[in-house]
């Protein structure tokens, strides 16, 4: 009997974390309402590490009934190094999906395609998603035979290896942070020194061309 009320509370302990860390890291797949001007472009970024699957779904949210008379539009994603990742024009919908190769500013751009029989601003739903967020639970599930409990567990094993991996991430980025601070205060200090010893050469000079000045007009 002590043994089932222990295995019940570690159980619900378990439920108790995933519910919380569910709020910090599977919130990342809120979906993004945009409204894109007329005669502009509309951006939306994410800094991610290396080595990140993103999944995402865009789609033009119209009043009108017709589908000839939704507007269209264009989509473009880049990598931090200006890589491009999605291209399409002329659409009133589309997905994205990759896996990170660069750490860095992922953007998405959008942008009214030609086509826009109302004349105004296009609104968009945009559903990005990243890490854990982005895997299909469900097809996990098939896989493995899981359901109930076993899942949720499952869900929060990956959810703590994400938060373990940007955890490392950060801490490499503090490291980097560091050593670039560490280094520019480095080169500072040295640039410091050498202006002063500019400074007292200069001065030094200055005042053996005074003296020398003085001697040959004989005023010392």
């Amino acid at each position: 009997m002590m043994m089932m009320m222990m295995m019940e509370r570690k159980v619900f302990s378990l439920l108790v974390i995933w519910f919380l860390v569910s709020h910090v890291v599977l919130k990342k797949c809120d979906a993004i309402w945009m409204t894109v001007p007329a005669t502009g472009t509309k951006c939306v970024s994410e800094e991610l590490q290396n080595n990140v699957v993103v999944l995402a779904d865009y789609v033009v949210v119209s009043e009108n009934d017709h589908s000839h008379l939704t507007p269209t539009i264009a989509a473009k994603v880049t990598s931090p190094y200006g890589n491009t990742l999605h291209n399409k024009e002329n659409t009133t919908n589309g997905q994205f999906a990759f896996t990170t190769k660069e750490a860095g500013n992922y953007l998405a751009c959008f942008w009214v395609d030609g086509h826009n029989p109302g004349g105004g601003d296009v609104s968009i739903n945009l559903d990005w998603r990243t890490g854990i967020a982005a895997k299909d639970w469900e097809s996990v599930a098939r896989k493995e035979k899981i359901e109930g409990v076993e899942l949720e567990l499952r869900k929060l094993e990956g959810a703590v290896e994400a938060i373990h991996e940007n955890l490392l991430y950060l801490k490499n980025r503090e490291a980097e942070m560091r050593m670039v601070s560490e280094s520019t205060n480095s080169r500072v200090a040295w640039l410091s020194i050498m202006s002063l010893g500019v400074c007292i050469a200069v001065s030094t000079l200055q005042i053996w061309h005074l003296k020398r000045f003085f001697q040959k007009k004989k005023l010392i």
